[in-house]
């Protein structure tokens, strides 16, 4: 597949550690034929040097907003223009804070404020800054806004604490960079399942399992970035909705099913939800009773609709239909064979053995089955899974471009 890439984009480098990273994104940038102007702020100066800068861009480095110098060969509105694509790397806390308010206090934030191409942000900082209230909501509210992001992914940081807030690799944000002007899903529309189901017991009690819907919330909100109309269908999740997406919540397996088929057609379905598979058969109106002299109910249960099997096998079945196997034991064996079981065209399936945190944690090892094989993929952060596999869609489209599918 042929990707566009811009030819022109501006790298503003913010403050902070990964500041460094930037040098080896502009050395890739520049190996693709790519033009990279900067703009440094004050904060970046104290981790890399103008001087470094400017040697691998190869063009003049703008720091401050109001310079004779600068303001003699450049208009700053025009700065905020000329480039297809602006990159934000590294976005620390702070400067998330200023985009969000519309604060343009210096040069870097100015141009951010002035122009009318995407903007793509890098986020590194602090584990605890980025998971911190008032930092996800400028997340969310820059993402509602258009602004895209590349990772954080989780890791080692400099501080010594773990989790997400690591830059992520200067070879991602290229991907990202690559990939982000054009919308090659644009006319689609994708239908993703999210969560886990809850089945009631009685008033206070469920059959549930323990799917954060993280994978799935990923992948739609990748989906959205590539131009598609996403339909999300999720179960009970403390996530919210990505941008972009339309967000259909249910509890149950019947009720999953009944929006799944509502938002038929589609050229697409990602089953990534964990649905119960048994329900209790007469779910009790009232609490039931823990009593000293009594022995614990008896729970008749039944089978839940297969939500893929009837997906694959709808009137209106989708060109493509994906599945999620959440296996212990032999993963790639049992996947393999409820592929066949299922009638779908692939199947992502992930070990969710005991030591493993693919239920509830931020990153997945996955392998995907199709008609041609087994292809194994590494432990990748769940949003780096969820790129991986919209490409692979994209592809699996472009392939039979002008086909009837």
């Amino acid at each position: 597949m042929t990707r566009a890439q811009p030819a022109r984009v501006l790298l503003i480098v913010g403050g902070g550690i990964a500041a460094y990273k930037s040098l080896e994104l502009i050395r890739l940038l520049r190996a693709r034929s790519v033009d990279v102007p900067c703009v440094m702020t004050d904060a970046a100066e104290q981790f890399v040097t103008p001087l470094s800068i400017q040697a691998l861009s190869g063009e003049p480095v703008h720091r401050a907003l109001f310079s004779l110098s600068e303001d003699s060969e450049i208009d700053h509105i025009a700065l905020s223009r000329s480039a297809d694509l602006l990159v934000v790397c590294p976005a620390s806390a702070n400067l998330l804070a200023r985009m969000a308010a519309g604060i343009a206090d210096d040069l870097a934030t100015t141009v951010l404020l002035a122009t009318d191409k995407p903007v793509l942000v890098a986020p590194a900082m602090n584990v605890r800054m980025w998971l911190h209230p008032a930092t996800q909501a400028n997340v969310a509210l820059l993402k509602a806004r258009g602004v895209r992001f590349v990772g954080p992914e989780d890791g080692g940081m400099a501080c010594g604490e773990y989790g997400p807030g690591r830059l992520s690799e200067p070879a991602a944000i290229l991907e990202a960079i690559v990939g982000l002007p054009k919308q090659p899903l644009k006319g689609r529309h994708v239908l993703v399942t999210a969560g886990p189901t809850r089945e009631p017991i009685d008033p206070v009690r469920a059959i549930t399992n323990h799917s954060s819907g993280r994978q799935g919330y990923a992948i739609a909100e990748v989906l959205a970035e590539a131009g598609a109309r996403v339909t999300l269908v999720s179960g009970p999740t403390a996530l919210p909705a990505p941008p972009g997406c339309t967000r259909i919540d249910v509890e149950t397996a019947r009720e999953m099913l009944a929006a799944c088929e509502s938002a038929l057609p589609a050229d697409a379905a990602i089953c990534v939800a964990a649905v119960a598979d048994w329900r209790v058969r007469e779910a009790s109106a009232t609490k039931l009773k823990k009593r000293p002299d009594a022995s614990p109910p008896t729970l008749t249960l039944e089978a839940n609709p297969d939500i893929l099997a009837t997906l694959a096998a709808h009137i209106e079945r989708p060109s493509l239909v994906i599945g999620f196997a959440a296996e212990t034991g032999d993963v790639v064996r049992e996947a393999t064979a409820k592929r066949a079981r299922k009638g779908c065209d692939w199947i992502v399936a992930n070990d969710v053995s005991p030591g493993t945190t693919t239920f509830g944690g931020a990153r997945n090892q996955v392998d995907v089955i199709d008609e041609n094989g087994c292809e194994v993929w590494p432990e990748l952060d769940k949003h780096a899974v969820a790129r991986r596999l919209v490409a692979r869609m994209v592809e699996w489209f472009a392939s039979r471009k002008g086909q009837r599918i």
